[in-house]
């Protein structure tokens, strides 16, 4: 299994509860497909470096995980069929990253 990282942006017009069971959707679609969620973060309304469709803002999420690359294929189809979703990006993430990723988690941990 590889571990990856997604961040997508969902519009801004959802409220706290829509954009929860949108955030929900795709962590059930990852678990049930196999992927071992590691982290979740919601980085909240940010403004967007460029309009996407008339909008200047968007809720960030983060979700790191490891899955097999199979799943990735199903995600992103979930994520182009979802008109929630403005923007995406899933990486794979190497050794490097990996350590840097576990390194943050542990001192945001710590900050809490």
């Amino acid at each position: 299994m590889n571990q990856y990282e997604t961040v997508f942006i969902l519009t801004p017009v959802l409220s706290d509860d829509q954009m929860k069971e949108a955030v929900g959707k795709f962590k059930s679609l990852l678990t049930d497909n196999g992927a071992e969620i590691l982290n979740e973060e919601n980085w909240g309304l940010k403004k967007l470096a460029y309009p996407i469709e008339k909008k200047s803002t968007g809720f960030y999420q983060l979700i790191e995980f490891k899955a097999e690359p199979t799943v990735i294929d199903k995600l992103e189809v979930n994520f182009r069929r979802d008109e929630r979703v403005i923007r995406y990006l899933t990486v794979k993430m190497e050794k490097y990253a990996v350590e840097y990723a576990e390194k943050r988690r542990n001192n945001k941990k710590k900050e809490d």
